[in-house]
């Protein structure tokens, strides 16, 4: 335990970032504390035998690839185009889940994916023969629905009432498992390893009896590995379980875990307008940038900013698009805002830059990376018109 207490004992990120010099608005990756992040899953994997794989839904900054495939051996993708990205960029195992393939989708996926996991006995059948006569080894699982809810946001929740995720266990009656090499469940999001604990033996109760003849069990993401209260001894717990009583390999697939509390939003403060609220009109949005925060919704954190009233100033954030409601949240300070402020908001790597879109015609936020040891600013790229303009024709 003294391992995972050193690492977290080193989890600022950004310190020392000359602010001044990132352009606004802009995502600023601590490539200190992505490594950090890494360390704590490579010591997961080699203490529990168990192979963990980026999750590109939630970080797929494929700058960061050369880093990260020095920890990771491969990613999962939600589709082809995540696939191709991971075959291209990451150069590791490609592992592919989709709610559904269109024929198109096979064809492509067949030369790239190393595993395929199919939400229906129907696309199982249907495409086995191509995956068989394909020319390479591709493993197949099923993703079952444990029907066990650990996630209180029902957008969130693959178990909740009528979910279109996972097949569920009355499905199985009947059916032929010739070809299948492993059985996947996800039902976790930002959860600790007691979450997965329960989840698990849920689904052991359930599935235990086709994991006998399996070569391996995929438990899905939303596992908050790299947090500090997170309780890893438990997860290795639940790792060697599977592994010793059904001979399985196991596989891990978080995507917040990697890219949780290593890099921040740059934006600055454009102007404040307002009488009864004073609102701080800043270069990012809300819809645009941070969509999480209307989805879910949630209040990000600017660093060195308190709650509403906690200090002498409060000012409601808004971005810049025409949408009334593109509203961040209100925060208070020390000290007056000015226009040309900047400002960090926190924790922006995971789960938001692929979320972002160009609505409104507004910039995009560059990516530039940040070594803290080094001292070095990297401005990976910038974005400009032709980048909104080719979104569409």
């Amino acid at each position: 335990m003294d391992y995972y207490q050193d690492i977290f004992s080193k989890r600022p990120y950004l310190t020392n970032l000359p602010i001044e010099q990132v352009p606004s608005p802009a995502f600023v990756i601590d490539l200190q504390a992505l490594e950090r992040n890494l360390k704590i899953l490579s010591e997961v994997q080699a203490r529990s035998g168990a192979t963990i794989l980026l999750a590109l839904k939630g970080f797929a900054n494929w700058c960061t690839f050369p880093l990260v495939r020095q920890h990771l051996k491969g990613c999962c993708a939600s589709g082809v185009w995540e696939a191709r990205l991971a075959k291209e960029e990451f150069k590791g195992e490609v592992h592919t889940f989709a709610p559904a393939f269109s024929d198109a989708d096979i064809e492509e996926l067949l030369p790239i994916t190393d595993h395929i996991v199919f939400n229906s006995f129907r696309q199982f059948h249907k495409y086995l023969p191509a995956i068989q006569n394909c020319g390479r080894r591709i493993e197949v699982g099923l993703r079952c629905n444990p029907e066990h809810s650990e996630t209180e946001v029902e957008v969130y929740n693959p178990c909740a009432p009528g979910s279109r995720l996972g097949i569920r266990l009355e499905e199985f009656e009947g059916q032929s498992l010739d070809g299948v090499t492993g059985l996947h469940f996800h039902t976790l999001c930002q959860k600790g390893s007691d979450a997965l604990w329960r989840t698990a033996m849920a689904f052991d109760a359930r599935f235990g009896k086709y994991l006998k003849n399996m070569k391996w069990v995929n438990f899905g993401g939303g596992h908050h590995i790299t947090q500090p209260d997170y309780d890893i001894e438990l997860l290795i717990k639940t790792i060697k379980f599977f592994q010793d009583k059904y001979g399985l390999k196991v596989y891990l697939e978080p995507g917040e875990a990697i890219g949780i509390n290593t890099g921040s939003l740059v934006t600055t403060v454009q102007e404040i307008v307002g009488r009864e609220i004073k609102s701080a009109i800043v270069d990012v949005s809300a819809t645009c940038h941070m969509p999480d925060v209307l989805e879910m919704p949630y209040r990000p954190e600017i660093r060195g900013a308190g709650l509403p009233g906690e200090k002498a100033f409060t000012y409601r954030f808004g971005g810049p698009s025409c949408l009334a409601g593109d509203v961040i949240g209100e925060y208070s300070f020390d000290q007056p805002l000015q226009p040309d402020q900047r400002l960090l908001f926190d924790d922006m790597t995971h789960y938001t830059m692929v979320k972002t879109s160009t609505f409104n015609g507004i910039k995009h936020p560059a990516i530039c990376t940040w070594d803290s040891v080094a001292k070095k600013l990297v401005v990976v790229r910038q974005f400009t018109y032709e980048d909104y303009r080719n979104r569409l024709s």
